[in-house]
């Protein structure tokens, strides 16, 4: 019991780093694009609030009264919106930068965009794949869990 406490621990700590760094990346390249258009920004306004909704979901479930495993539906759906994150960001980059998955200029300071894409690609491809860990294990908790609830429900009947 005490393990699996400790493995969603280290689950929501990693999903709430990645987030941050995502949110912190993005959020600098969005005050210095702030006289553009909305609608050309789409993307990265998109990748901004699922960074922040998973900044929020990740420090709520952090706290260990939570019931961490429990909300896997909810580790499903945030998964889905990193992976829509990820695929809005490589579509965007169109290979400019190299592939996607070659992060050999991963940048999370100076002035190389190419190398902060990186990052985010890099983080947002990390962050699904932590949601979608915590979401299986949540899955695979939740029905051993009331399978040894259904034994012990049923064992203490006669079958007469």
């Amino acid at each position: 019991m005490i393990l699996t406490d400790l493995f969603a621990m280290i689950l929501r700590l990693a999903e709430l780093v990645f987030a941050a760094i995502v949110a912190g990346i993005n959020g600098a390249y969005l005050h210095s694009v702030h006289n553009t258009s909305s609608w050309s920004q789409g993307r990265f306004i998109y990748t901004e609030v699922v960074a922040g909704l998973a900044i929020f979901l990740a420090l709520i479930w952090l706290l260990p009264f939570s019931g961490s495993f429990v909300h896997w539906p909810v580790d499903i759906f945030i998964s889905i919106l990193w992976f829509v994150a990820f695929g809005l960001i490589v579509n965007l980059l169109g290979g400019s930068c190299g592939g996607a998955f070659n992060w050999d200029n991963i940048a999370l300071r100076g002035n190389d965009q190419c190398g902060k894409w990186k990052a985010v690609i890099a983080f947002a491809f990390l962050s699904a794949i932590c949601w979608l860990v915590s979401a299986i294990v949540g899955i695979i908790w939740v029905r051993d869990h009331e399978r040894r609830e259904y034994r012990r429900r049923t064992w203490g009947r006669s079958r007469v």
